[in-house]
């Protein structure tokens, strides 16, 4: 991933990154204090890690929820599609609350929202109602997921990257934790479906005490910086943000990513199996993959917060997603290990684009709408990928055409990503 031939015109120094984004601009807020400032990086740690346990806690109980609610094979096939529905519709819904009650105020309530969703779910006595909780827990996460970039650029516009990869690096944890220790925690725990999902709310209730204060202390001024900056962002363009081809750009990026990471979530443990792999081995190569983001998920956003443009990083990823997919096409097996690896850093593309949001922006205002329409347009892109991975393989009977697919889209994304590293703002485009 280096790169030193052009290392005179990609770096920029900490001051320059925090030039580009001023309090004058509206994207630095008011200094916390020492101690409300850790809050605020604890808080940020907590609330990442509460980012996907209510999604893969369900998918390693999948089969034990659908017998004891009688759920039909379809119904579960639709709540495994309902995350990136809900994170694209109630994400679009961030930028007008955090207009209005400032966006620590709405990451606090959102992350109260997961808690409350994660301890009602359990108690469901029917479909309906399970699936009513799971869209809570779901609301508080796409709010969060759209607002933990502006909060970085409001508080900390000196240390995007630095920050970016904090909180990425948490919610890769939280992702592999989840997917790890559910099954073996409910076996402890008396073996209750129910007790097993209903225990992460406690990680997600720990998550909003650190936001309290914050809140508290913002509660006079959060609202200003937004309202202040929506005028001058009136004035500028940046209301206008389906002009910009960079979001354009950065959405098709986070959607392509995002598609590829479902993908191989969901399927590679079964390309793993079909090619003789046992399936407690190809568990494990799921989990390595997931451990991978980490810590790249850490190292990555500080290295592409410290560039001006994120072309090469986002090439280099991409060549690792085709590496891993030539490799599951020509010897699944021989090399499930290595392949792992490299799928593993290629979905470190997710980091990589939280990242180029905040960078892609000048004002707050800019980063709350760019991160609403980059993230609810991905994740709308990012729906039909594993469905239609999932019919290929059905139609086709093996895991050639759909490998290929896989591949294929990882140019586009590229393409996409080279596009949105470029070193301009949605206000120029504006």
């Amino acid at each position: 991933m280096s790169d030193e031939p052009q290392t005179r015109t990609l770096t920029k120094p900490p001051a320059a990154e925090a030039a580009t984004a001023t309090p004058a601009q509206g994207a630095a807020a008011p200094p916390l204090g020492v101690w409300l400032t850790r809050l605020l990086i604890v808080g940020l740690v907590l609330t990442a890690l509460n980012l996907r346990p209510a999604i893969t806690s369900l998918g390693a109980l999948l089969e034990e929820v659908r017998t004891g609610l009688h759920m039909s094979g379809s119904v579960a096939g639709v709540l495994t599609s309902v995350p990136p529905l809900c994170f694209a519709v109630f994400g679009l819904t961030a930028p007008r609350l955090a207009r209005r009650f400032g966006a620590a105020t709405v990451v606090c309530a959102g992350t109260a929202a997961i808690a409350a969703g994660l301890l009602i779910r359990p108690f469901a006595g029917g479909t309906a109602a399970f699936l009513a909780a799971s869209a809570l827990a779901l609301m508080g996460i796409a709010l969060s997921n759209v607002l933990m970039p502006v909060i970085v650029k409001r508080y900390f516009p000196d240390r995007v990257g630095t920050m970016t990869g904090l909180y990425s690096m948490a919610l890769a944890l939280g992702t592999s934790l989840a997917a790890a220790v559910t099954v073996p925690m409910t076996s402890a725990l008396g073996g209750d479906w129910r007790t097993g999902l209903g225990v992460w709310a406690v990680l997600a209730l720990l998550a909003v005490v650190p936001w309290i204060p914050v809140v508290r202390d913002r509660d006079g001024t959060a609202p200003a910086p937004d309202t202040a900056t929506a005028g001058e962002s009136a004035a500028n363009g940046a209301p206008r943000i389906v002009r910009s081809r960079t979001a354009w750009a950065l959405a098709c990026f986070f959607g392509l990513q995002a598609t590829g990471a479902y993908i191989t979530m969901g399927w590679l443990p079964q390309i793993f199996r079909d090619a003789g792999v046992p399936a407690g081995t190809a568990g494990v190569l799921l989990a390595v993959t997931m451990v991978m983001g980490v810590p790249l998920a850490f190292v990555i956003p500080r290295v592409a917060g410290r560039m001006r443009q994120q072309g090469p990083i986002v090439v280099v990823l991409g060549l690792c997603g085709l590496a891993g997919y030539a490799g599951l096409l020509t010897a699944p097996a021989a090399g499930a290990w290595a392949w792992a690896l490299l799928l593993g850093v290629a979905n470190c593309a997710f980091p990589l684009a939280l990242t180029m949001i905040g960078m892609r922006a000048r004002s707050g205002t800019g980063v709350v709408r760019l991160s609403a329409f980059a993230q609810s347009v991905g994740y709308l892109i990012s729906i039909p990928g594993p469905i239609l991975v999932g019919a290929l393989y059905q139609h086709s009977g093996g895991w050639n055409v759909p490998l290929a697919l896989m591949a294929g889209l990882v140019v586009p994304q590229m393409v996409a990503g080279v596009l949105a590293g470029r070193d301009r703002t949605i206000e120029d485009e504006a």
